[in-house]
């Protein structure tokens, strides 16, 4: 059983993502050990590039930020690698199929995969080509999407889904929204389909959220919300605290939903 299923085993699953580098990577190693130490279960590190076409506004800039700061692939590695000597909450890697490209594609999850990196989602690649990747990624989950128009490939994209099912709550771009639709429906259409854990994101950031979500799903994606509070205009120690108080409210919300 690989570190992510595990991490599903145990209770509903928390799934913060921060964006690497934003504000910087020093503050981005200590995000992720206080999402760890209050809550997470695993942990979504976003690369910084250039066309977020996923992303909302929120994610965006913080992207633009990261990269105007300097932060590189290599950069992140660092930071997994130096994670790696202090904790082994599960790793995720968000990014887009140019990075991976442009690093090479056998390097780039060979590194990964030396680092302990535990999973890796590329939100624009689409199932047809996932090979291309995924022939590179063993010992790596490659994580799929499954969006609102799915449809008809619902069960072609669970089938042999590796990690957990990262279900889009919602069309369009990451950033939080007052309402978050039911993904009832869909959650049971795949999980008809494949047996591996489904979690949700896109837009969720209330704890009452949450515990509508976690009546049907495995577990969340927190993103913009949680990059929120690392870009904040406060000194490093407030943010931190903001961010640990955030996690142990969310993690709340799913323990009370069962």
């Amino acid at each position: 059983m690989s570190s992510i299923a595990q991490a599903f085993s145990k209770a509903k699953a928390f799934i913060p993502f921060i964006t690497c580098g934003d504000p910087n990577l020093a503050f981005s190693e200590k995000a992720i050990y206080t999402l760890a130490e209050n809550g997470a279960d695993i942990i979504e590190l976003g690369i910084p590039f250039s066309d977020p076409v996923a992303e909302g506004g929120v994610i965006q800039k913080a992207t633009a930020r990261a990269l105007e700061s300097g932060t590189s692939v290599e950069d992140v590695f660092r930071l997994v690698a130096k994670v790696r000597t202090k904790s082994s909450v599960p790793l995720v890697l968000m990014t887009y199929a140019n990075i991976v490209f442009s690093y090479g594609s056998k390097e780039f999850f060979a590194k990964a995969r030396e680092l302990g990196v535990d999973g890796v989602i590329l939100p624009d690649v689409p199932y047809e080509e996932r090979e291309e990747f995924a022939r590179f990624a063993q010992g790596i989950d490659l994580i799929p999407l499954i969006a609102p128009t799915s449809n008809d490939r619902i069960a072609m994209l669970a089938t042999n889904a590796q990690g957990f099912i990262y279900c889009v709550s919602s069309l369009g771009v990451t950033g939080v929204r007052e309402n978050i639709p039911s993904n009832e429906s869909i959650i049971a259409r795949i999980k008809q389909a494949s047996s591996t854990p489904v979690a949700v994101g896109f837009g969720i950031s209330t704890p009452d959220q949450v515990r509508e979500i976690a009546r049907y799903a495995d577990g969340v994606i927190i993103g913009s919300a949680v990059v929120s509070i690392c870009a904040l205009n406060e000194s490093e120690e407030v943010r931190l605290q903001k961010l640990g108080a955030y996690a142990r409210e969310i993690r709340a919300a799913l323990d009370s939903a069962g």
